[in-house]
């Protein structure tokens, strides 16, 4: 289920404050330098740099 668009306007990258696209079961930072992906578990966003992916 995706998330709401209102919510997506809201939400930042919390290592870097840029914005988030949702991709798949994650949010990924639009940063070029951070680009972190986030982690949607049952529909909740975990916005903890601790449990993000690094890009490859």
């Amino acid at each position: 289920m995706p998330l709401e668009a209102g919510l997506l306007e809201i939400l930042a990258c919390p290592a870097c404050h840029s914005a988030l696209d949702e991709r798949d079961s994650e949010l990924v930072c639009t940063s070029k330098e951070c680009g972190l992906a986030y982690p949607v578990r049952d529909d909740i966003p975990v916005l903890l740099v601790d449990e993000a992916r690094h890009p490859a």
